[in-house]
């Protein structure tokens, strides 16, 4: 077991390699997301100056550009971009046999894979982040107390996980489906919405839609992050959320390494 963990973590630290080769590109990248959040921030201003009120579903002007900015570092850790379909094409174009004819598990090659990237990703991007968030630091009250900010490290983390298991299991789809292109576009969609990367869910008017929103994985991937940093996760319902993550990242991983066996019982291995 120590001799495969070795395994990974030497992929790992090769493919941290590689990243770092592309410094000017993540750059570059941020550089651009950054202008869909400056829209957004117009946005939110323009609606809280209609509406002629000072807070809006518990949040107010400031709260809800933390909440935004925040939101920013849950997908940090959370997005997978490429993974799902890049599976589904190995799938279809035989690529998926590279991985059994050595002695590597693809779903743990592809995780030290996205963590080597996330952490390039997060190197090369701190001081952009770090000015931005200098920038709007008197919308924040300050930072929260240790064991929030431990909470917050956690559900990050899980978050992590959630969204890599989530996309692989999408990704499997190609094992049944020729092309999922489509699908995979419609499952983003989704998630954007429900995993409150727009808008917190409290602005969701039906209460019963926003109790199952929050029971299913999705919004540990933006919106339960951003609301244990802010401090309106506290106590049994921080536990609570936080217990809830740990089983859907249980769930999640299950459902992927079944998918993944009972994919390769339908794998051809055509083309490659």
């Amino acid at each position: 077991m120590l001799a495969g963990l070795r395994k990974y973590l030497k992929i790992l630290r090769i493919s941290l390699v590689e990243r770092l080769t592309y410094r000017a590109d993540f750059f570059i990248t941020t550089f651009f997301r950054f202008l869909p959040l400056v829209t957004t921030f117009l946005l939110w201003e323009a609606i809280f100056a209609g509406s002629g009120k000072s807070e809006i579903a518990t949040f107010t002007r400031d709260s809800m550009i933390a909440y935004l900015l925040l939101v920013q570092i849950s997908r940090m850790f959370s997005s997978m971009p490429g993974l799902s379909t890049g599976i589904a094409r190995d799938i279809r174009d035989g690529n998926l046999k590279k991985y059994l004819l050595q002695p590597i598990d693809m779903l743990w090659y592809l995780l030290a894979y996205r963590g080597a990237h996330k952490i390039a990703y997060i190197a090369t991007t701190a001081l952009p982040y770090a000015v931005l968030f200098f920038l709007f630091r008197d919308v924040f009250d300050g930072l929260p107390d240790p064991l929030t900010c431990l909470a917050y490290v956690l559900s990050l983390l899980m978050g992590f996980l959630i969204g890599y298991f989530f996309e692989a299991c999408i990704g499997m789809a190609g094992f049944w489906f020729l092309e999922v292109t489509s699908l995979i576009y419609i499952i983003n969609i989704f998630t954007f919405f429900v995993s409150g990367q727009m808008f917190p869910l409290e602005l969701l008017d039906d209460y019963g839609l926003r109790m199952v929103l929050e029971l299913l994985p999705f919004h540990y991937l933006a919106y339960f992050p951003a609301m244990v940093f802010l401090g309106k996760k506290q106590g049994w319902d921080l536990v609570l959320g936080l217990l809830i993550e740990a089983g859907w990242l249980v769930i999640l991983f299950s459902l992927c390494r079944w998918l993944y066996r009972q994919g390769l019982k339908h794998y051809s291995a055509y083309g490659g």
